[in-house]
């Protein structure tokens, strides 16, 4: 009795796991294969990771339009970052961190697994609008003096 029981409940077992496998391999043939990204993300100058950096990833259309949705992930103290179930196509992606240039580019994703490094730079220094020399990114603008006051004038 107690045999049976166990095959009862095995043979329960076996069938949702085949129906859920069912499932999911009619879901994958609906929408199209999926992969593995693994995200590394880099210090330009010294190859050292970054941190808690924002992957930001969105589908991209055919014509090249970026499609509603997305999603955001933080590297780890590795600067790595990965997740699985992106569809094939084309994916845009930024990356933003602290203290570094924005990152942006579109990839084709058709592998079931890719691993994709960037490296982000410095931020580059400002141009003021008041002269063509870079400006420190801390400080004012240059101004020019204020016209000398109407009633500081002699009489003659």
């Amino acid at each position: 009795m107690i045999r049976m029981k166990r095959a009862l409940v095995l043979a329960a077992v076996v069938g949702t796991l085949a129906i859920a496998d069912l499932a999911f391999a009619q879901k994958e043939a609906e929408e199209g294969p999926t992969s593995w990204l693994n995200f590394i993300v880099l210090k330009e100058d010294n190859g050292k990771p970054v941190r808690n950096a924002s992957v930001i990833m969105h589908p991209v259309d055919p014509h090249g339009k970026q499609e509603r949705g997305g999603m955001e992930l933080k590297t780890d103290p590795d600067g790595k970052a990965n997740f699985n179930g992106i569809p094939y196509g084309k994916l845009r992606v930024q990356v933003l961190a602290s203290g570094f240039q924005t990152y942006g580019d579109d990839f084709d994703i058709e592998k079931p697994k890719m691993e994709i490094t960037i490296k982000l730079k410095p931020p580059k220094g400002q141009l003021s609008i008041y002269g063509n020399q870079p400006a420190d990114a801390g400080s004012a603008p240059k101004q020019n003096p204020p016209p000398p006051d109407q009633n500081d004038k002699k009489p003659n």
